[in-house]
């Protein structure tokens, strides 16, 4: 039994996690294991004051992440998995300094080399990519969606997964989502969206998985929908480690204090052994 005098002991996963050199990094992964997590997905997180502008300056950038997990691995004793891409802030903000065309060239490199990485073993995902979660204008979202499509249609002939930054809104972006996995040939159940609501129902979620970011409230709306939750769901912070926004998104510890509330509101072991083991298991391959 994992749920012992009403506790949870088994694994805690953190879905969505950012770590940066110059400010918490180690001390904020020690956090999380204190509060009784046991790994981590480790997001490549951009420097928009430095983005790469060259397939090398994209290599760099992401073997300081996959540095960074096996020191969190060595010095921690976390296990850690690796998702590396092209936020698609970055692309955005390439595109308005470079041009359409150029912005572009950089986000395919990048991808590409994220996939060879996931191909080697070292990444076990491409993300966070995805679409602008701001207004912006048609062209550049017409861009947007046509570089994920691309992305789609490599992750299926590749069969990864694709973690996904995209808009806010709720049942209508989880349909659309679909409906362009499927014409690219790649199963929904392959789609996580990263920073998700807590509504997990599959009327909502159409058969993607929600990485949900488990602020106030969460717990309460897991509860009232989890009933109707086909495919499951994972938990995340997107914890920034972000000097200038100390805290943001969520702490460190929150996803372990998320999952006792859960089992303090009724969640069964089977749901918190997908949400922390199976899932991510079925996702990314083992941790190490």
């Amino acid at each position: 039994m994992l749920i012992d005098k009403g506790r949870w002991t088994g694994p805690i996963l953190d879905n969505h996690f950012h770590l940066d050199r110059g400010h918490r990094f180690l001390d904020a992964a020690l956090d999380f294991k204190r509060a009784g997590g046991t790994d981590l997905v480790l997001v490549h997180k951009p420097d928009f004051s430095d983005l790469p502008l060259s397939l090398d300056g994209w290599r760099i950038a992401y073997d300081d992440t996959l540095a960074m997990a096996s020191e969190v691995r060595k010095e921690v004793g976390l296990g850690v998995r690796v998702v590396l891409g092209p936020h698609p802030a970055s692309w955005a903000h390439q595109r308005q300094a470079l041009g359409s065309e150029v912005a572009s060239e950089l986000y395919v490199d990048a991808v590409e080399l994220a996939i060879e990485y996931c191909n080697e073993g070292q990444a076990c995902a491409v993300g966070e990519v995805g679409r602008p979660h701001w207004a912006v204008e048609e062209d550049v979202w017409s861009e947007a969606n046509e570089l994920l499509s691309w992305t789609m249609e490599k992750a299926a002939k590749e069969n990864l997964t694709l973690q996904l930054h995209v808009e806010g809104d709720g049942a209508s972006t989880y349909a659309d989502l679909a409906a362009m996995a499927e014409k690219c040939g790649l199963s929904p159940s392959r789609l996580v969206r990263h920073h998700a609501p807590s509504e997990v129902d599959l009327a909502t979620t159409a058969g993607l998985i929600p990485s949900v970011v488990v602020g106030k409230g969460s717990v309460e709306t897991i509860m009232a929908t989890i009933a109707d939750c086909k495919d499951g769901f994972v938990m995340e912070t997107d914890y920034m480690d972000d000097a200038k926004r100390p805290g943001a998104v969520l702490g460190p510890k929150t996803v372990p204090k998320r999952t006792q509330a859960l089992v303090a509101a009724g969640l069964d072991e089977e749901e918190l052994w997908l949400a922390h083991h199976e899932i991510p298991l079925r996702l990314y391959g083992e941790s190490e």
